[in-house]
């Protein structure tokens, strides 16, 4: 690429950035420190603080959060061990199988949950038959236990997302200091305590501080649990009444304050560990190959994680396929009827055809706009290159429902970007908002795909005759297309079930993508939940083989993606 085309790109790249990522924000930024008289004021984020009801669901995001965090990292840490220090059997499928998880949005899975934990759900109904619970006392798991149901759906989860992070940090972590640490009398609780687990805080912190802004920002299964107090929930119920109020938006940056906050302390006090970690591993580890019992217990606990990890799947499943389901312990009448439903009711059928269009648009965006930035990054010496490379990740720092509202006010009527909207259709703002959420993905796994590829070949074929455009579209891309697939994968099926963009600025059913509609039919009476479960079932095989392509193709280098 040659350096004019470079720094024109470039430049573009920064108005996109200065455009959709920067102005969304500062929208909204803008409009909660507005006072009455259109000046500077403060009033309205102190109001959030001292309002009993926005001071609770801070609170509460706040707790399910660090909960959740916590919770990730105590399930992710010991599998991470087990699969990079130790040979057992079946290690490879129960590798795989981590990420099943993935494989659908938590608050899909908030409906499984409902129907097995519910008070005429299927826990109860099998206390009832083996007469550890009275029938006519049904307990109320998800009355009385709605936070802890919900850090529990966040958990099982996003904990892959961490394991990922902490197998990557560990694989690369050099085992001589362990061992040096061993010679010295260390026992192995105090090597991991004062060794490893230092050493890997780069790889704790990426994951964690994903998980900790995601479930802190999590709409979805609050609404499925009919859980009002927490902040997310605040933003996305005072969307009809944006005119002349404030107060959402001064929850907005509230949130935003936060969860930055929460990143650059960790930041500041982990990040220097990428310094001064230890980097490659000067020798090779050799995984420890166990036997007998202890080859059965690591394989146990990865088995024991992956089944309660399902869960959410399997209700999701067996609801969608029951026909009648109260009060037993499975459905006693079984039909595939809800899956041509489905597939044939009116909002299902436009709002599969709709999340298709703006994902493969936005899959399209985003591979124009990735590969360029990780071209200029890796190939390339221009100044800001650096800036681009972090507008790019920002979007996995700056929470979702953040973004989402910034694009719902700045193309709200007499707005900067009003027209955007198409009138009501909003295809180009979910376009642009699926396309910047999914950038980083891209963005990875093209960087990855042009460091594998040596330069030489490059210049090799300058020296041949070619042009900069010809020698980067026939030697170039066709080596990093793998890289390219794999990201395209992850990005194209997350955004076919991205959740707070959908919920937020798709506002009339006939726009709804399939997130939205499986909400929309949740919320209904009849069949609606079997319906939306059916509906997520398809959703969760579709998404279960993107998943399995991008893992094929990027292997161990799959967790970067989640940096």
């Amino acid at each position: 690429m040659s350096r004019p085309f470079a720094l024109l790109f470039a430049g573009l790249m920064a108005a996109f950035f200065a455009c959709f990522l920067l102005w969304p924000i500062w929208t909204t930024v803008r409009l909660a420190f507005e006072g009455p008289d259109h000046g500077f004021s403060l009033d309205y984020i102190a109001e959030v603080f001292l309002n009993p009801l926005y001071r609770e669901g801070l609170i509460n995001s706040f707790g399910i959060a660090l909960a959740t965090t916590l919770g990730c990292l105590l399930v992710a840490l010991p599998l991470a061990l087990f699969f990079v220090r130790y040979e057992f059997v079946g290690k490879s499928i129960l590798n795989s199988l981590i990420l099943i998880p993935m494989v659908l949005p938590p608050f899909v899975g908030a409906i499984g949950i409902k129907a097995v934990l519910g008070q005429s759900g299927a826990l109860n109904a099998l206390m009832a038959h083996v007469g550890l619970m009275d029938p006519s006392k049904p307990v109320d798991w998800l009355g009385e236990w709605q936070m802890a149901g919900m850090v529990w759906m966040e958990i099982l989860h996003l904990y892959p997302i961490l394991y990922l992070n902490l197998a990557a940090s560990l694989a690369n972590l050099d085992p001589a200091l362990e061992e040096a640490a061993a010679n010295l009398g260390a026992s192995p609780w105090r090597r991991l305590r004062r060794v490893t687990l230092p050493l890997i805080m780069p790889g704790i912190f990426a994951g964690g501080t994903i998980v900790f802004i995601w479930s802190f920002t999590e709409l979805g299964v609050p609404l499925i649990f009919d859980f009002d107090r927490v902040t997310a929930v605040q933003i996305f119920r005072s969307l009809n009444d944006l005119s002349g109020n404030p107060f959402p938006f001064a929850l907005v940056v509230v949130l935003l304050l936060c969860s930055s906050s929460i990143y650059v302390v960790g930041k500041g006090l982990f990040g220097r560990a990428d310094a001064m970690g230890a980097g490659r591993a000067t020798t090779a580890r050799s995984p420890v190959r166990l036997s007998g019992w202890a080859s059965f217990g690591c394989a146990l606990a990865f088995l024991l994680v992956t089944l309660l990890a399902i869960l959410p799947h399997l209700g999701v499943v067996l609801l969608s396929l029951a026909e009648d389901w109260y009060a037993t312990v499975l459905p006693e009448r079984w039909t595939l009827a809800h899956y041509a439903g489905a597939l044939g009711h009116d909002l299902t059928l436009s709002s599969i055809a709709n999340s298709l269009k703006y994902s493969l648009v936005a899959l399209l965006l985003a591979l124009i706009l990735g590969t360029g930035i990780a071209y200029l990054n890796v190939r390339t010496r221009i100044w800001g290159r650096q800036w681009l490379d972090l507008m790019a990740m920002l979007p996995l720092a700056v929470p979702g429902v953040v973004l989402a509202f910034g694009y719902l006010a700045m193309t709200r009527p007499g707005r900067s970007f009003d027209r955007l909207m198409l009138g009501e259709d909003p295809l180009m703002i979910l376009v642009i908002a699926y396309a910047v959420r999914r950038l980083p993905y891209i963005v990875r796994s093209a960087s990855a795909g042009f460091q594998q590829v040596s330069p030489a070949l490059e210049e090799a074929a300058h020296n041949l005759g070619a042009t900069p455009w010809r020698a980067l579209r026939r030697i170039t891309l066709p080596l990093v297309l793998p890289n390219l697939v794999a990201g395209g994968l992850l990005a194209f099926a997350f955004a076919m079930l991205e959740v707070s963009d959908s919920m937020i600025l798709a506002q009339q059913a006939v726009h709804y993508p399939i997130t939205k509609a499986i909400y929309s039919l949740v919320m209904s009476l009849g069949d609606g939940p079997s319906l939306a479960s059916a509906l997520g079932v398809w959703a969760m095989v579709f998404l279960g083989i993107t998943l399995a392509g991008a893992s094929l193709v990027l292997g161990k280098k799959l967790g970067a993606l989640f940096r």
